[in-house]
């Protein structure tokens, strides 16, 4: 099935429309794609045979091959999911690979702590309210040059085109560019405190684009107290909320924390340094949460989002933490492609190759990770909204050990199960619904 060019399956749904200047280019993306994702965490002499292999590895240093050419198909494929719900939130997120320990690999740069040789990759991932990657929306890579090394004040003083940040300035204009492809899907933005840019705040963006940051700075607002905290702390509670907050292992138990809900809406000022540039203050909604009744030893939970979405109401507050709440999801996604795809692990001499292969392996890493979710949000689906039926039936015939298939189309919970039986898990009673790592 794997050497059939032609299978109308998920990757070539997914990479079929890609744009790579020769169709034969786009043949084998798809046949990449196909092979790999059936062993997405083996080395590629593992996952392909001698002719497979070979030309893997001339795709790879194909210049012709871009990261916009690998995604775009896929990305299409998302606004199209999109345009089926009305909210969809766009998690942006940076993450670092770490390639220290392949030194003679050309074009790397530096990253943080002990990475001294690596490169960088900002991503957008649509993601539903519920918790449905529905897929990535773009994704940019760069390295950080050995000569920068060690010059972070200077860098701070630049403006912020010449700065890294600016990645979140470009991530929501990248958004509202995509706009006119879902019409009638709100898109918001959210962003950790990484995020907490000023110009982000005061960008020009289309109806229907919106974002929600959480708070990094104590900004100076308009209102009598001054500052951003102390502002939010006058302000009537709203209500409570409860957060199960799950076991670190060796250091924490699981409990559940009460947190205390506070929203209105700021004006913000722009920040001090900056007053020569005439910034216009802007008019935001604050979300604040902070746990309550903590017991001694640990830290209690607090949220300070900032948003253009209106929030007025407990139940408003409430529904946006929960989006933020969302933005886990992407790191998921980043551990899948990591840890799963095992991308760090992978040699191929130079920058652009490394760039190439992360490109498509997050295309397989969020199909590894849409399966995984899909089946816990409506495990009721038939099977086959994942599967083909040879493939369904072929995996149904290997668990069971016979020939005979079932009368009706299997859920997708029970074919789930199935994979991970695959993969060792064991299903007992008190185990864990089978996590990205197993599928």
């Amino acid at each position: 099935m794997s050497g059939t060019d032609d299978l109308d399956d998920w990757a070539s749904d997914e990479f079929d429309a890609a744009d790579l200047g020769d169709a034969r280019l786009t043949q084998r993306l798809v046949a990449l794609a196909r092979r790999l994702a059936q062993s997405p965490q083996c080395s590629f002499p593992q996952s392909l045979n001698g002719p497979e292999l070979k030309a893997a590895y001339r795709f790879f240093d194909n210049s012709q091959v871009d990261t916009d050419g690998v995604l775009g198909s896929h990305i299409l494929q998302t606004l199209g999911r999109m345009q089926q719900v009305p909210v969809v939130l766009a998690a942006q997120d940076t993450t670092e690979f770490n390639l220290a320990h392949l030194p003679a690999t050309e074009g790397l740069g530096y990253g943080t702590g002990n990475n001294l040789r690596g490169f960088m990759m900002h991503s957008l991932l649509a993601v539903t309210p519920e918790g449905l990657p529905l897929g990535m929306l773009g994704l940019k890579t760069w390295v950080r040059p050995p000569e920068e090394y060690g010059k972070t004040k200077q860098r701070k003083r630049r403006p912020i085109q010449d700065k890294e940040s600016v990645k979140w300035l470009e991530g929501i204009g990248h958004l509202a560019s995509l706009k006119a492809h879902c019409p009638d899907t709100q898109v918001v933005g959210v962003c950790d405190r990484e995020g907490d840019v000023y110009d982000v705040f005061v960008a020009e963006r289309p109806t229907g684009v919106d974002w929600l940051v959480r708070a990094s700075w104590n900004r100076s607002v308009a209102h009598p107290q001054k500052y951003l905290w102390e502002t939010l702390a006058a302000a009537p509670v709203l209500g409570e909320t409860e957060l199960l907050v799950p076991a670190r292992s060796g250091k924490t138990s699981a409990r559940t924390a009460r947190l205390t809900v506070r929203c209105m809406p700021i004006r913000l000022r722009p920040p001090r340094a900056r007053r020569n540039e005439k910034l216009p203050d802007v008019e935001v909604f604050a979300i604040h949460a902070l746990e309550t009744d903590v017991a001694e030893g640990i830290e209690p939970i607090e949220w300070m989002l900032l948003s253009s979405v209106p929030t007025h109401t407990r139940e408003e507050a409430l529904e946006h933490l929960a989006w933020y709440a969302r933005r886990w999801t992407i790191e998921s996604w980043h551990r899948v492609l990591k840890s799963g795809c095992r991308v760090e692990a992978r040699q191929f001499g130079n920058l652009d190759r490394f760039v190439r292969a992360t490109a498509l392996f997050a295309v397989i890493s969020w199909r590894i990770l849409y399966a995984t979710l899909l089946a816990r949000l409506d495990g009721d689906l038939p099977c086959e909204v994942l599967l083909q039926p040879v493939e369904w039936r072929a995996l149904y015939c290997r668990i069971h050990g016979t020939t005979r298939l079932p009368t009706k189309i299997p859920s997708l919970a029970q074919l789930v199960l199935w994979i991970a039986r695959l993969g060792g898990h064991l299903n007992r009673k008190h185990d864990r619904p089978p996590g990205p790592t197993v599928i």
